[in-house]
């Protein structure tokens, strides 16, 4: 099992920034690709980002460019810089492991573990 935890969300002007973390607890993601996704009000849960165990990154087209993810396995934390945010981009940021091996995991059912998520607002 791994326990996931988000934290770094609130509420940020139109082109701010924040940094989101996911500290992970159970066991090492170090083997594990680790996603970031989101939920609006009103819609359905979308891909943010992820990184793999070897580092490597993948985003979604909504937020290349602004968001970076990023890891840090001696801390077990997995983090989503984000800046210039945008109104579209408020919604709950949910952290999750992905168990599925395949690259890139886009898809939610590829994810095994969730955190509960965070809440990140953006006013225009």
């Amino acid at each position: 099992q791994i326990q996931l935890v988000e934290s770094g969300g609130g509420l940020v002007q139109t082109g701010g920034s924040l940094r989101l973390s996911c500290a992970a607890s159970g066991r090492t993601i170090s083997y594990y690709a680790v996603g970031w996704f989101r939920q609006a009000p009103g819609k359905e849960r979308e891909f943010v980002a992820t990184i793999s165990r070897r580092y490597t990154t993948y985003y979604a087209d909504s937020v290349k460019g602004r968001f970076a993810i990023s890891k840090d396995n001696a801390k077990n934390t997995v983090y989503l810089q984000m800046n210039n945010l945008k109104p579209d981009d408020t919604a709950v940021y949910y952290c999750a492991v992905d168990g599925s091996s395949s690259w890139p995991p886009r898809d939610e059912d590829a994810y095994d573990y969730w955190g509960q998520g965070t809440q990140v607002t953006v006013s225009s």
